[in-house]
């Protein structure tokens, strides 16, 4: 079909146009060809200058840019307009399309942002992308000059629409079952790590950079509590940043991070560059870190520390999100109980031998020189003091020096 204004369409041209359509439905399964495809089926049949589509976030509170036929790379999934914000923010919100002829960028509802040059085209025409009666985004098409829309010609935008919005939803659903099968499996690496003998350095090292891959997040990090439990203390990140990584540690009771902690519950934040509790709002801003979601380590109802996860694009963490990065939390907050027992366990056997070759040193002491228990024991006491060697290397010596002396 060759690319014709909507008032040259012919019923020919109408079913091929549906045709196209059918195929979407029956063809693509991702979502970003999903929106690929829609863009390209729609600036075939329609000579316009711009068209965009908005999705709702898992949330259902923000519109997304998700696809645009002209560049905008660095604005897809970051660009957002609320619920009745702008012109597109109407038709979401009463679920109707809306049609203008010229100027649209005077209509008292219209939003400009900055960055769209398609913010000064004349003509303007949303449509309502609605999955069993609510709506779930928006289809702008735009063009430089005025342009009539006429009934005909809306009715069948409509129609698309309707057919794209199950489209839409069923390649959602994939999107989701993938990354849930990934979740499991990100949980599955991080529950071997936890039972596997390595040091707790390299399970947390392994857990942010699963965790990361995950969620596709900019900057992912556990800080743990220092032992005094006033201070939280970055102990892993899979970011190259120096800085971030070189970041003081936060106060439990000032910071805003610290309120993870002190609630034992996921704390999130949409845009850390403009929350004035934030700490290091500066340094979010230079590394490019948008939305925040702090999750605290929880072991047998303790906060041990608090997972970080940060996301470039400005996101709303969904209650399945939350859910999954509790699990790797309390996971990674096993591991770190864990380490605190076997070195628990480390230092008791070690203070046991020590005790056990203390006590054999005295009585070689006690045999050798005359003393008693308790002038053995100051002896060795102050042997160690003096040397600055641990009452066991001192023990050790005592002992091999009684031995050789048994042997001559």
């Amino acid at each position: 079909m060759t690319k014709k204004t909507l008032k040259q369409l012919s019923p020919e041209d109408e079913l091929e146009v549906l045709r196209k359509v059918m195929d979407i439905t029956t063809a693509e399964v991702e979502l970003d060809g999903v929106l690929s495809e829609i863009i390209r089926t729609m600036s075939d049949m329609v000579a316009c200058d711009s068209v965009m589509i908005y999705l709702l976030d898992d949330a259902h509170r923000n519109l997304v840019l998700r696809a645009s036929k002209t560049p905008h790379q660095k604005e897809l999934g970051q660009l957002t307009l609320k619920i009745g914000e702008g012109l597109t923010g109407w038709a979401a919100k009463n679920a109707k399309t809306l049609a203008i002829r010229e100027e649209a960028y005077k209509d008292p509802r219209f939003r400009a942002f900055d960055i769209l040059p398609e913010d000064r085209y004349e003509a303007f025409l949303a449509l309502p992308v609605v999955f069993k009666g609510k709506p779930i985004g928006v289809i702008n098409l735009q063009h430089k000059k005025p342009h009539e829309y006429s009934s005909n010609v809306i009715g069948l935008l409509e129609m698309i629409a309707r057919q794209l919005g199950g489209v839409i939803e069923h390649a959602r659903l994939f999107s989701e079952t993938r990354n849930k099968a990934l979740q499991f499996d990100s949980l599955v690496k991080v529950s071997q790590s936890i039972t596997s003998e390595k040091y707790l350095d390299e399970i947390l090292s392994l857990i942010v950079v699963v965790t990361a891959e995950m969620l596709n997040s900019k900057i992912c990090s556990v800080m743990l509590l220092d032992p005094k439990g006033l201070e939280l203390v970055i102990r892993a990140t899979q970011s190259l940043s120096e800085e971030y990584r070189r970041k003081p540690n936060l106060k439990v009771g000032s910071s805003l991070i610290g309120e993870a902690v002190r609630n034992k519950k996921p704390l999130t934040v949409e845009n850390v560059q403009s929350e004035e509790r934030y700490y290091y709002r500066e340094l979010a801003i230079k590394e490019g870190l948008t939305s925040m979601i702090a999750v605290p380590m929880i072991v047998r109802e303790k906060v041990v520390g608090v997972l970080n996860v940060y996301t470039k694009a400005q996101h709303s963490f969904s209650r399945a999100e939350q859910d999954v990065l509790q699990m790797v939390a309390n996971q990674a907050a096993v591991a770190v109980e864990n380490t605190k027992l076997m070195e628990e366990a480390f230092k008791a056997k070690e203070a046991l031998e020590t005790r056990k070759l203390v006590e054999r040193a005295k009585g070689a002491l006690m045999s050798l020189h005359h003393l008693s228990e308790d002038q053995a024991y100051r002896m060795i006491n102050k042997k160690s003091m003096d040397t600055c060697k641990s009452m066991k290397e001192i023990a050790e010596s005592i002992l091999l020096m009684a031995d050789l002396q048994k042997g001559l």
